[in-house]
């Protein structure tokens, strides 16, 4: 949620009496640099007085306060929905931090509207199963390794209970009504392939990281379905 980010940006700025590079930024957030100046050039043109450049840093004019968060009530249902959403299909690190966003953005609100938010009366409910215990289980390393470009070593069994050993650049997950599927370049057979969070038997990492290269991305495999 790009919108989630540039308020993170913000935060990251407050306060701060030097200014803060974009690699540093990047880092923080799980994004690239290049995200960094794109993001950091929609709060100069939304008004921010962000000061600073590519390769100097950044940092917010003195005596800048972010104004109050203002929702319309289909965009409050949204945010709720897709928090309560998050927490209820995910690990409990990942469930945890859907809750203290979901809290950040009610203290963020015009104090009438913040009661409004945090009462509203939207649920969202999943059924424990196998799949899904099994999925979380591995959620957590494999955001970490998304994140920080980690190759991982997995033993993967099929649906037909078939293992097999792979070597594999996690790129990104994907939440389906039933699974979490990891899609990842696979070294064995140097090319994308998805597999199934739950039935990853097992999974370490190599300590060996990996840059992203043009036709083995996340968004080059969206561009194949």
């Amino acid at each position: 949620m790009r919108s989630l980010r540039l308020f993170a940006l913000l935060d990251h700025l407050r306060g701060r009496t030097v200014p803060i590079s974009a690699d540093a930024l990047a880092q923080m957030l799980g994004v690239s640099v290049r995200t960094i100046y794109r993001d950091m050039v929609t709060l100069q043109a939304m008004g921010a007085p962000v000061r600073g450049e590519a390769g100097v840093g950044y940092q917010l004019e003195r005596g800048y306060f972010l104004p109050p968060l203002h929702l319309d009530h289909d965009e409050m249902d949204a945010v709720m929905l897709g928090m309560r959403l998050i927490a209820a299909r995910s690990d409990e690190p990942l469930a945890a931090a859907a809750r203290r966003a979901s809290a950040k953005f009610a203290a963020s609100m015009e104090p009438n509207r913040q009661a409004t938010y945090s009462n509203l009366p939207l649920r969202a409910v999943s059924k424990e199963t196998a799949e899904s215990e099994g999925a979380k289980a591995h959620l957590s390393l494999l955001r970490d390794a998304i994140r920080q470009r980690l190759i991982l070593r997995i033993t993967y069994a099929d649906l037909s209970g078939n293992e097999s050993e792979r070597t594999i650049r996690p790129l990104g997950l994907t939440l389906f009504d039933s699974a979490w599927l990891l899609t990842g370049w696979c070294g064995t057979r140097d090319d994308f392939r998805n597999f199934r969070a739950d039935r990853i038997a097992i999974i370490s990492t190599t300590g060996i990281t990996f840059r992203h290269e043009k036709g083995r991305r996340f968004e080059d495999y969206l561009k194949t379905l």
